[in-house]
């Protein structure tokens, strides 16, 4: 264990300092990616930190389901997102395509780029695949399907583990049944293993990671309970605890969080029961004990949605997700 704390902090993921102090959120910068698009609605987006500036993806088309919903990219540098850039659709021959969901970033070892993103009718019926870029993000590789049974991340972000294998938080929808699981790779996606989670009673899925000092690893789930549910593992994902509460409530959307480099951690979720309409950022020396930190939105209805979050070189966190369908809301921010 004490060597995986020692490559963990020589990684510079985190100082093992037990008790960072807590953060005060400042805006540095909030607005939308594009003000207008050629597709009428969006959904789920994802950043990377490039050598060059932001990165986002999310999906867009004329609403969630339809075939003409495709994966689009934009990138933020000297303060403007670029126009939107379509880089992966579902077609599959001049008469039929299918829609795609869930764009992941991610970056390799060697500096190339990893979009995977799902294809597929539905969820309960879709299948992952990723492309490569090696000129950030400018050109893309036709797309790659991923094995049999294995979709990568299916909503937020990979992570490089110790070893550098990289794990991907993940799930199934089948038959209305929700379950998580991981999904670990070696750094060149060539061998891909799972490993199951017992939901202990928990419908869950679309799982984001957290890293702790003493080399833990916690996943935090979005569930049909109407609470993130929580599992731990001590052997870098090869095996998890039951699911159990967090405590924390939460109306069945999209969540996502990151370990920033003090081991501080940030969750943005929809604290809500029911609706959209409040999305907020959350904080927890532990991972235990959470306490909201900056309410992002809220309003009397509106959809505030499926969000991402990452920590950049310099320390500021970059946060974007759904507004009311139709944008990518962005925040930057110093904490």
């Amino acid at each position: 264990m004490n060597a995986l704390i020692g490559i963990f902090a020589l990684l510079g993921l985190f100082s093992t300092d037990p008790n960072p102090d807590k953060p005060e959120p400042k805006i540095l910068k909030s607005g939308f990616i594009y003000e207008s698009a050629s597709f009428p609605q969006c959904h789920a987006s994802t950043l990377l930190e490039t050598p060059s500036g932001i990165m986002a993806s999310w999906f867009g088309g004329t609403y969630e389901r339809h075939p003409d919903v495709s994966i689009y990219t934009s990138k933020l540098s000297g303060g403007t997102w670029s126009t939107p850039q379509m880089v992966a659709d579902g077609v599959e021959n001049e008469t039929f395509r299918n829609p795609t969901w869930n764009p992941v970033l991610h970056r390799m070892e060697d500096g190339k780029i990893v979009l995977f993103y799902k294809e597929g009718p539905n969820p309960r019926e879709w299948w992952g695949l990723y492309k490569i870029s090696e000129d950030e993000g400018k050109t893309w590789s036709e797309a790659i399907q991923t094995p049999p049974g294995f979709l990568g991340p299916v909503k937020n972000k990979s992570i490089v583990l110790p070893d550098g294998k990289l794990l991907h938080p993940s799930s199934f929808e089948i038959n209305r049944i929700w379950t998580s699981h991981v999904e670990i790779t070696d750094p060149e996606l060539k061998t891909w293993k799972k490993s199951e989670i017992d939901g202990n009673g928990f419908g869950a899925i679309q799982p984001t990671t957290l890293l702790h000092p003493d080399g833990r690893l916690q996943l935090l789930f979005r569930t049909q309970q109407g609470e993130i549910a929580t599992s731990w593992s001590s052997d870098s994902g090869s095996t998890w605890s039951k699911m159990v509460s967090t405590g924390l409530v939460h109306n069945n959307s999209g969540i996502d969080a990151v370990t920033l480099k003090n081991g501080y951690h940030l969750l943005v979720c929809n604290p809500i029961k029911k609706g959209r309409n409040k999305i907020s950022l959350f904080g927890s020396a532990d991972g235990i004990t959470w306490e909201e930190l900056l309410v992002l939105e809220d309003e009397s209805e509106g959809e505030f949605s499926y969000p991402a979050i990452i920590e950049a070189k310099d320390g500021s966190v970059h946060i974007s997700y759904t507004y009311n369908r139709v944008k990518v809301k962005y925040i930057h921010l110093k904490v």
